[in-house]
């Protein structure tokens, strides 16, 4: 919307529109010099500065990105000067942490068949539990990312597919239970026809995919499933194998507070561009896209 726009729209005056965007108060942005407001942003915060709404007097949350590996929000984290820190232990670890009011956010990546058919924008089914236990919670896309095997410079052992794993004794470095990238992984076994029994796991599991990925540059391992920017960091072959979404899960109000609008900032500025085409296997293009509104 534009600022005569916003201003019906909130039913005050375009002066009012103005204080509020010199104050940092309300989310625009500039095109070209010309101030635009997209709605979702403008419902968002509409929703989150409700007096009596859900959460709002619960205790803060302490600065901890909860949830899912991923490597360029851990490098963005450590660059951005959010002062947020980070605890990644798999998706589903994250969200039980964010509703629990462990973490200010939490990262995920499901497969479908864990995500809720009813929930709007595919948000996963447990964050439902969220809307009474841990305030109104929006999910923005943080990237979306190619999954596929990690392996070792120049496939030696010359792996084409997911098939080959129960047919082979090749040791697979394995995720956590909890993690997003283990229950991708054995959807897309079970769609190969593979039981997930059949493979040999590499002991012990990896908990981030830089371990993951560290297993088998280092020849602890044939193989990993990972990002492609986990292979690519360690100078190692990459066979992609699906495309996901990576989301982030924040209540509604701690979207707007400083840290966090820290880290949408740095994302949009040139640095974190250039660092996610250096990574590979990133699509940032809808990057802050509000996915879920509850």
């Amino acid at each position: 919307m534009t600022t005569d726009e916003v201003a019906a729209y909130l039913r005050i005056k375009e002066r009012k529109v103005y204080d509020l965007v010199k104050s940092g108060k309300i989310p625009c942005t500039r095109v070209t010099g010309k101030l635009l407001f997209p709605k979702p942003l403008i419902d968002l915060w509409v929703a989150a500065e409700t007096a009596g709404g859900p959460g709002l007097a619960a205790a803060p949350r302490p600065p901890i990105a909860a949830g899912s590996h991923d490597p360029l929000l851990a490098w963005a984290l450590s660059e951005c000067g959010a002062g947020i820190a980070t605890l990644f232990d798999g998706s589903l670890s994250g969200i039980e942490r964010y509703i629990g009011r462990e973490a200010l956010f939490c990262g995920f990546h499901l497969p479908p068949e864990a995500e809720s058919e009813s929930a709007p924008g595919g948000a996963p089914k447990l964050l439902a539990d969220a809307q009474a236990a841990a305030g109104a919670t929006v999910v923005i896309e943080w990237a979306k990312r190619v999954q596929g095997l990690i392996l070792p410079a120049g496939n030696p052992a010359r792996v084409r597919g997911l098939a080959e794993l129960g047919e082979r004794r090749l040791k697979v470095k394995l995720r956590q239970p909890e993690a997003g990238s283990r229950m991708l992984f054995d959807a897309l076994l079970g769609a190969a026809g593979v039981a997930p029994g059949a493979v040999q796991a590499a002991d012990p599991i990896a908990r981030t995919e830089t371990d993951a990925a560290s297993a088998v540059a280092e020849g602890r391992a044939d193989l990993a499933f990972g990002v492609e920017s986990a292979a690519r960091r360690f100078g190692l072959d990459f066979l992609p194998l699906a495309d996901e979404r990576y989301d982030i899960a924040i209540d509604r109000r701690d979207y707007f507070e400083p840290p966090f609008q820290k880290l949408l900032a740095f994302a949009a500025g040139p640095r974190f561009v250039d660092e996610a085409a250096r990574l590979g296997g990133y699509d940032v293009s809808a990057l802050g896209r509000v996915v879920f509104n509850g």
